[in-house]
């Protein structure tokens, strides 16, 4: 069966006011969002049908080799020096409201590939971040880096909608996964031949998702999602307490959100991140191509 034309159209429900932290967490009121999407989208597009378009996509790139082939590595597994860049692709956040006014994701996408970034992540969240599936769509026809999909991940219906808009890898986000769906979720993904980034804040969240077999990548993010707020040392305390453990199942760890100078990614380099994570600071600068290889110009001692 051959792939319609994207976007698929998906008629989402619309949220009547920009979302705030008045009554809940910003991160309660994305999941209860996303509750209301998939709903609407298994109305409109039939789950029969998209598992069927996915399952007849292309071969997915290997978005953590991409990784760690890109980064400078000691004889253990980690960086000694340099981590890869996932330089993201969005519109706007609920902290920040729109980031960027001139929002072309293609013309984003290739600044960055341009800079030196290794690997792309598109939003596709439209009511928080004002992305798209349509956008990595887009990034997918016209770049050739390997792309995750940055979404808040609930039900399988979205996996299989991002490996039909072209997603290599795919972002689960601990906090609102129970481990049995976590799990779940995770071997949909790798059956579609993608990957995962599994998100973690805290360190019982990382002991967590320890369970989930298998993992590709392990993402530590700097940002409390319940209230936005940022700590990049939290790479650093998180590393300090299973770096070994990692480092013995040979996963890769990528530093996420607050990254925003060179002395940050050497930081978090030397904690023994693999990667990092960067979009709105990058996003704010009117040279996109130049600021990607500011950032990846820092000291290698």
């Amino acid at each position: 069966m051959k792939i319609p034309p994207f976007p698929i159209p998906l008629s989402l429900p619309r949220l009547s006011n920009y979302p705030t932290t008045n009554s809940h967490s910003i991160l309660t009121r994305i999941v209860r969002h996303k509750q209301q999407e998939v709903v609407h989208m298994r109305r409109q597009q039939s789950f029969e049908e998209i598992v069927q378009w996915a399952e007849d996509m292309p071969i997915c790139q290997d978005f953590a080799r991409a990784l760690c082939l890109k980064s400078d590595k000691s004889n253990s597994g980690f960086p000694s020096s340099r981590p890869s860049l996932i330089a993201e692709i969005k519109k706007a956040s609920p902290s920040k409201g729109v980031i960027r006014e001139n929002f072309n994701p293609v013309t984003i996408a290739r600044a960055y590939e341009q800079g030196g970034a290794t690997c792309l992540s598109v939003l596709t969240d439209s009511a928080f971040f004002q992305g798209s599936f349509a956008n990595l769509w887009e990034v997918r026809r016209r770049v050739a880096l390997p792309l995750l999909c940055k979404e808040f991940i609930i039900d399988a219906y979205q996996v299989y909608l991002a490996r039909v808009a072209g997603a290599d890898a795919v972002l689960l986000i601990a906090a609102i996964l129970p481990e049995d769906k976590g799990q779940r979720l995770l071997s949909l993904i790798h059956s579609l031949g993608m990957q995962s980034l599994v998100e973690v804040h805290t360190l019982a969240e990382l002991d967590r998702v320890m369970n989930w077999l298998p993992l590709d990548m392990v993402g530590i993010n700097n940002r409390n999602l319940e209230d936005f707020r940022i700590d990049i040392s939290n790479t650093q305390r998180l590393l300090a307490a299973r770096r070994e453990q990692l480092d013995r199942q040979k996963i890769p760890v990528i530093s996420e959100s607050g990254l925003d100078s060179p002395t940050a990614l050497s930081m978090v380099s030397k904690a023994g991140a693999s990667g990092v994570l960067v979009g709105e600071s990058l996003l704010k600068k009117p040279d996109l191509e130049q600021a990607v290889k500011i950032l990846l110009e820092f000291p290698k001692k």
